[in-house]
């Protein structure tokens, strides 16, 4: 019976699983937009909070900056954040190095039990702050100004507080974007479609354009105190300087982005709301993106947002939504990743109609810019998708193979087993079952 088979193939995810999988150091890509962009990217980034509140003046730390790890930080911790401090030094010019013993640190990395940081901040999976040096200093100045970037006159010392009860992925990737916002820009911008400082969260480990950004926060021409105005007008010498390849005629700056467009993703993607309201306002996302004529990453975000939220119910529009914004992804220079995690999206629907070389097209032009990304779960998703479609075209031993690499790409990607197994179920359940042989 087709059942047998399926319960069959299910059974391997209860034997001992592979060792983790971990990526090798990987040089991310340039960007490809222009410097006159990449100077607008810049000041947006840099002087202005997520919150939409002016920052007055350009801050960063001066000299090296130590960084101490605290609390019970797993293995990985400790790795992936001596390959981040190796990258800042290669790739940025950031003058960052790990604390020595007993050292005064400029940026602590405390990690903490999830709950314990979602008690202070609810809807943060990590978060940053200046000015204090540990939890115990955020505690007592957390409703302070001490803790508010805009009143900075130079950085001096920040804290970045992490979950220890997280997926090493999970962890990991906190350690970009926090570390990344301690040294340099604040804000978060949703045009952006190749960095971490954009709140869709493609991306996951800083991208060439973020490196470029740390690399320009630090360069000598660049000090604290100065206003937006004198930065603008250094960062054309500036960028021409660091990034030759940017010195080119394109298109202007992309306009800053509506808050009644972000809000509307906000509330879709947010944890509040019923799921009616959530789906209603991903649909109205969609619809003052094609009021305002975009084309861009935002357009497909709002389109994939969209499709995410209508899956369970109306499968039929999730599936144009997602076939709409891979397609954009796809015209796009710096939108491979997001094309990826759309292309996951359309494999589910292929795979589940038993359509596995269509599943296997989809999945190979997308493991390049995933494995590129340094995205354990999304690779490991993928893995076992185009497993299961050599299943169905018989070819078992191959697929057997690939499963494994894909259990050990969601030990990281996860973390607990009883979490990578689930997942592995999961996508076994999407196939029909294989012709018996």
């Amino acid at each position: 019976m087709p059942s047998a088979d399926v319960a069959e193939r299910r059974a391997s995810f209860a034997e001992p699983l592979p060792p983790m999988q971990n990526f090798r150091a990987v040089r991310a890509t340039p960007s490809v937009r222009t410097n006159r962009q990449l100077a607008g990217d810049f000041l947006a980034l840099t002087f202005e909070l997520e919150s939409g509140r002016e920052v007055p003046r350009f801050t960063r730390f001066e000299g090296e900056i130590p960084i101490e790890l605290r609390g019970a930080a797993a293995p990985s911790v400790r790795r992936d954040l001596d390959r981040l401090i190796g990258r800042l030094q290669r790739e940025a010019n950031v003058p960052v190095r790990a604390a020595r013993p007993g050292e005064t640190a400029k940026i602590v990395v405390e990690v903490l039990p999830r709950r314990t940081l979602q008690r202070a901040v609810p809807q943060a999976a990590c978060f940053v702050v200046p000015r204090v040096r540990g939890w115990d200093e955020f505690r007592a100045a957390r409703r302070t100004d001490t803790v508010d970037w805009t009143t900075l006159e130079s950085r001096e010392v920040a804290s970045v507080f992490l979950p220890g009860d997280v997926s090493p992925q999970e962890a990991r990737d906190c350690l970009h974007e926090e570390i990344a916002q301690a040294l340099g820009p604040l804000n978060d911008l949703y045009r952006l479609p190749d960095s971490v400082f954009n709140d869709d969260n493609f991306h996951t480990v800083l991208t060439g354009f973020d490196m470029l950004m740390l690399r320009v926060t630090y360069d000598p021409a660049l000090a604290n105190g100065m206003g937006q105005p004198q930065v603008a007008a250094i960062l054309p010498s500036i960028l021409d300087r660091l990034n030759p390849a940017g010195a080119r005629k394109g298109p202007p700056p992309s306009p800053p982005t509506p808050h009644i467009w972000s809000e509307a993703i906000e509330d879709a993607l947010g944890p509040r709301g019923a799921p009616a309201y959530r789906r209603a306002q991903a649909a109205r996302a969609v619809d003052l993106a094609r009021e305002a004529g975009w084309h861009d990453t935002r357009m497909a975000f709002s389109l994939y947002a969209y499709g995410r939220l209508t899956l369970a119910d109306q499968p039929e529009k999730a599936l144009t939504a997602f076939l709409e914004s891979y397609e954009i992804y796809r015209s796009l220079p710096d939108a491979q990743i997001q094309a990826a995690h759309v292309a996951m999206q359309i494999a589910a629907f292929t795979l589940s109609a038993g359509q596995a070389q269509a599943t296997l097209e989809l999945i190979d032009e997308s493991l390049p810019a995933v494995r590129a990304a340094e995205n354990a779960a999304l690779l490991s998703t993928l893995l076992m998708m185009r497993a299961e479609a050599l299943d169905l075209l018989g070819r078992v031993a191959e697929a057997r193979g690939l499963r494994q690499e894909a259990l050990g790409w969601a030990r990281y990607g996860f973390g607990s087993d009883r979490l990578v197994r689930e997942r592995a179920a999961e996508i076994a359940a999407l196939a029909p079952a294989p012709p018996r042989l």
